[in-house]
């Protein structure tokens, strides 16, 4: 089982998912960024493609080209599980005609509630008692795939985003090696992922 996680930040959970013993082939980022450090010291192949090259950051960000050329480099290492940790550019359709039902986000909300960039945020304007982090299936329609775990997370009433983001981060640190090891599994067993979520949750 070969398995990519695409990052741009600090990769603290690329750092969960490498010390839960997930056998990752390769990392790859759109920005240089610590988790390709992060990869390097775990000797793990650390490709970078950044979005410089594509317009950067702007209105000219060609989103169809970067997807293609992240897509492209999946393929070269024969990826067969993709796990997205915290990055932070969303792709076009040629990855997800590539991978359907292959490709894992992790999102800091119980969704449906709260999608976005600004979920724990959101959570916050919304004055809940509860929020959490979402392990999902990426569709071309951003955090509206299928939902495979959730853990929920107290909102305390002095909570700012930071420390609200951080306690969800602690779960996600846990959650999401976990889901993904469950992913691997069956695809080696040739289960479509959802399914083998829907057959687990049924059998609890």
């Amino acid at each position: 089982m070969r398995i990519a996680v695409l990052v741009s930040g600090s990769g603290t959970i690329l750092e969960a998912i490498l010390d839960a013993g997930i056998p990752v082939s390769c990392v790859l980022s759109d920005r240089p960024c610590r988790g390709l450090e992060v990869a390097d010291s775990y000797g793990v192949d650390a490709v970078l493609i950044d979005r410089a090259a594509f317009g950067g950051f702007g209105e000219g960000f060609e989103r169809e080209s970067f997807t293609d050329a992240v897509t492209n480099a999946l393929d070269e290492h024969r990826i067969d599980l993709v796990a997205m940790a915290g990055f932070g550019t969303v792709l076009g359709a040629s990855i997800h005609n590539a991978y359907a039902g292959r490709i894992l986000n992790t999102h800091p909300a119980l969704l449906p509630l709260f999608p976005g960039w600004h979920a724990v945020a959101d959570a916050l304007a919304a004055d809940v008692g509860v929020t959490g982090c979402t392990v999902h299936l990426a569709t071309i329609e951003m955090d509206a795939g299928p939902i495979l775990a959730q853990a929920e997370v107290p909102v305390f009433s002095d909570d700012t985003e930071a420390t609200l983001h951080e306690r969800i981060k602690e779960v996600e640190r846990t959650l999401y090696p976990d889901a993904i090891a469950t992913a691997a599994d069956a695809l080696s067993a040739g289960i479509p992922i959802e399914r083998f979520f829907n057959n687990k949750e049924a059998a609890r």
